[in-house]
């Protein structure tokens, strides 16, 4: 069976770089995993800084989270059903939100894995979501690449993912691969903490407005290789999916 209990995840995202000089970038943060259709209880004073909210999710127009998964996947010809998913993000903290990477991993209603859904957001405020099917064995899914994430790199290459679903640990591993090279790494570890109101404390006094931090680190490390001399390549016009409107 699938457990849909909450968890926290304090966590390590790193980002190496090896184009065209080395440069490594590490940002301490947590992350949820919650079931979206039952989302964590929480005091009432704590509920401003842990919020989960469809318009942050797909399209932005569904009732629930779990409402615009499904829609996305009916476009595409999967369906949802009944069955568990876990979303692992951000939550809102005070109202402000970022998530560079939103997974789903979702299961049909025997717990076996129907696919994964990675939902990427820039910061130019466009979203694009990936339909995934890891190989059961390491996890490991390819896609091409169709959304401008770094202003450095065009919209080309692939991305080879290694998306294991989070327990005890969480590793999740994200190479772009472009013209027989892998210029960037992205990996995100951490470790299962249950959620209690004495564990969303320690990690809001840890991170305050960790999702600020977030938005505020990216643009910080990207002014950093612009002046290292790093060439910013044009965005390209994005053309919204069909349930990602």
């Amino acid at each position: 069976m699938v457990s849909t209990a909450p968890a926290l995840y304090p966590c390590t995202v790193t980002h190496v770089r090896k184009t065209p000089s080395d440069y490594v970038l590490r940002h301490r943060t947590y992350l949820w995993l919650i079931d979206p259709d039952r989302p964590p209880r929480l005091p009432a004073p704590l509920r401003p800084f842990a919020r989960f909210d469809a318009r942050d999710h797909f399209g932005g127009r569904s009732a629930t989270v779990r409402a615009g998964l499904a829609a996305f996947l009916a476009a595409r010809g999967v369906a949802l059903g009944d069955g568990p998913v876990l979303m692992l993000a951000h939550a809102r903290v005070l109202g402000h939100v970022f998530n560079p990477l939103t997974l789903y991993w979702c299961h049909r209603e025997d717990g076996s894995p129907l696919c994964v859904v990675a939902e990427v957001h820039n910061t130019y405020g466009e979203r694009h979501c990936y339909l995934l099917r890891p190989d059961e064995e390491d996890h490991r899914a390819t896609t091409g690449k169709e959304l401008y994430v770094s202003p450095f790199f065009p919209v080309d290459g692939r991305y080879l993912m290694r998306l294991p679903e989070p327990g005890d640990a969480l590793r999740l591993t994200i190479h772009l691969e472009r013209e027989g090279s892998r210029p960037f790494t992205a990996t995100v570890t951490g470790t299962r903490r249950p959620v209690t109101t004495a564990g969303v404390l320690r990690c809001l006094l840890r991170h305050p407005l960790s999702t600020l931090a977030v938005s505020a680190a990216i643009r910080f490390h990207g002014i950093r290789l612009y002046l290292r001399g790093l060439p910013v390549r044009p965005r390209p016009r994005h053309q919204p999916q069909e349930g990602v409107k």
